[in-house]
This record gives C-alpha cells, structure tokens and sequence, in this order.
C-alpha cells in the first residue's frame, strides 16, 4: 500500500505542471487575461487603468478562433492591453461565475466576441458596441476609453489604429534615391507607411497615408518641400485632386517593390534594428532615428523601448 501512495506522490508534480502547461484557448489570443470581475475592479480602483473587458466564446467559432489569432494576439495591442488597461476574460458560455457577470452585464450568452471598457465602478467608459472585431476597431476604442478616463495615450497604439485603418490611400513619389525617400516622407504628419519600390524605371518611394490628416495636394506640397517629388502617381480615382502646377501626375502602374535590404534603410546600424517593429512603427523609427533618436524611441512600446535602450 505504501507503494502505491509513493507512486502517487510521485505523480501528482507531473500532473500539476502539466496543467500549468496548459496552453491558453485560441479564441483568448495571447493577452495574460484576468478571470475575476471583483479582483479586476479593485485592481482598477487601485491603479486607475481601466478594465478591458472581453467576453469571448470558448470553445468558440472560427470567427471567435481568428479573432484570437488575428487581434488579441497582435503584439502591440496585447503589450497595449496588459500595462494600459487591466485585461479580463469573461466566457460567455460557461455556467457558475461567468454567467453571474453575463447578467450583471446584460450579455448574451453563446454571442460573438463583445469588449467593453469600465471603470473601478464597473460602469461602461465610452458605450457598448458589438461586431468591432478588427485590430483597427479595436485600437480606436481603446484610445477613445483612455482619453475618457483622462489617462495618456501612448504613441503606437495610435500607430497601430491608423496602420489598419480602411480609410488610407496611397500615392507614388519618384525621386533621386529611395532611402531619402522613406526617411524625408516618413516624416511628413499623416504619413503612415512607405516602401522603397521602382516604376517606370525610377526609384520611388510608396506612401500610404491618412487622408483625414493630410490630404493629396497638402502630401504632394509636402514631398515637394523636401525635395522627394520629381514625379507623382496615385491611384486613378485620385487623379483629379492630386492638383499641382509643376509635378508629372499618372497612374499608379507597374509598381515594383525594392529588395529587402534597401527598406528602411536608416534603421541599419541602429539600436533599433533587431526590433520586432509594426510597418508603421518601422517607418517612424527609420524616419526619425538618425535624427532625433528620443523621438523615435517615443513610438515603441515599454518593452521595445526597454530593449533600444539596452541595444539587445
């Protein structure tokens, strides 16, 4: 009998780290979530960081399971979640505790994915909106709840709204070099990304941008100014405000993209240049970094930052 309770005992560390290897369901993402509302709330009284509240099917749908893959796993919105806000998860198919906050909260049960923002008081921060299920979405919300809250928001995650916005445009500057290009356009406000490329023969620099920052002839003056506008194509839809009296405008056509090893080329050398960067966030980095390195460290998040400091 002593022998079997030894081979028990023997057991039970493997069982317990076994269950602690658990890994997190995918419709979760990879957020260190909270499960209790009342450890939340109080956390939030405490440290004034609003409560991202997710409920989530699990198991779940393939829509549930891609928006685990796809949002909740994206790295700067995960680094965003965990020390902007205090992140819980609420399964909205599940009985005992889970249920008790799906009434609380008025939650269907069995429903899509829902994220609300409240505060200490467990009240909703800016209104409840359903079928926001995309990382643009997402950002846009959680910006919105921290200027609310009157707390700060940092700079990437306002990168990261614009980078997936479905409101951008592009446009195709033709100049001398490309790497002027990326760094001289990256600096321009509104401008979200570039991409070394060729057309026509000719380096150029691709820009995405944020028309309700900088429109097309305030871009086209503003590429001129730094000299990176020998020539101007965008798309044909484009064609009839892209008004200027001096530029070759066309169509956006036979656009190439540039070896990897001419991308943003600033960033080379650079404490910088291990980092795991977001497209835009590659292109503010590259843009600034040369010249003003405290401003391109503002756009990283705490742990990127943590690691330009070190150069590791």
């Amino acid at each position: 009998m002593k022998s079997v309770f030894f081979a028990l005992a023997l057991m039970l560390p493997t069982l317990s780290c076994s269950a602690a290897s658990t890994p997190q369901p995918e419709e979760a993402g990879k957020v260190a979530w909270g499960r209790d509302l009342d450890a939340a709330l109080a956390s939030s009284k405490q440290t004034g960081k609003p409560v991202f509240a997710l409920f989530q099917e699990i198991p779940g749908c393939a829509g549930c399971k891609q928006f685990g893959r796809d949002v909740m796993s994206n790295p700067l919105l995960v680094e965003a979640i965990e020390t902007e806000f205090t992140p819980l998860l609420i399964h909205n198919n599940k009985p005992g505790r889970d249920a008790e906050v799906l009434k609380r909260f008025g939650e269907p049960a069995w429903n899509y994915q829902v994220v609300r923002f409240l505060n200490s008081n467990g009240e909703d921060i800016i209104p409840r909106r359903d079928q926001v299920w995309d990382t643009s979405g997402i950002a846009e919300r959680m910006i919105a709840t921290l200027t609310q809250a009157k707390r700060p928001v940092p700079a990437y995650l306002t990168l990261l709204a614009a980078e997936h916005s479905p409101k951008l445009k592009e446009a195709v500057f033709a100049m001398y070099c490309f790497w002027t290009g990326e760094m001289a356009l990256g600096q321009i406000d509104g401008v979200i990304t570039t991409e070394a490329g060729f057309m026509d023969g000719h380096e150029v620099t691709r820009v995405k941008y944020d028309p309700a920052v900088i429109s097309l002839p305030q871009l086209i003056a503003a590429a001129e100014k730094v000299e990176c506008a020998n020539a101007v194509s965008v798309p044909a839809a484009d064609l009839s405000s892209a008004k200027t009296t001096r530029l070759k405008i066309g169509n956006i056509s036979g656009y190439r993209t540039a070896p990897v090893s001419d991308q943003k080329k600033q960033i080379g050398g650079t404490a910088a240049e291990k980092l795991p960067l977001s497209p835009a966030q590659a292109t503010k980095v590259n843009a600034w970094i040369r010249t003003d390195a405290a401003k391109a460290s503002s756009l990283l998040t705490p742990s990127q930052q943590s690691q330009f400091k070190t150069g590791v």
